[in-house]
């Protein structure tokens, strides 16, 4: 599975002791589609059924938006 993921740079996150959870650690989103990047939200749930070998772009760039296969991902430039 692949997934298109849209952001805008922002430069290097700080994490620091606010940032973790009530059992200490840090989660940081791999997904691409947490609404509270860098921090994991658990928007990753809505990516449990994706298909090996299949990319997807979410709707919004959000976990519950939709969800829809993509034939590929080309650059601008191409």
């Amino acid at each position: 599975m692949a997934r298109e993921v849209t952001h805008e740079e922002r430069g290097p996150a700080i994490l620091d002791e606010s940032d973790m959870g009530d059992d200490g650690k840090i989660y940081v989103c791999r997904c691409g589609l947490s609404d509270s990047k860098p921090l994991c939200d658990g928007s990753h749930n809505a990516t449990a059924d994706e298909a090996d070998g299949v990319v997807y772009k979410y709707a919004n760039d959000e976990a519950d938006g939709e969800r829809r296969a993509v034939d590929e991902i080309a650059d601008e430039d191409e």
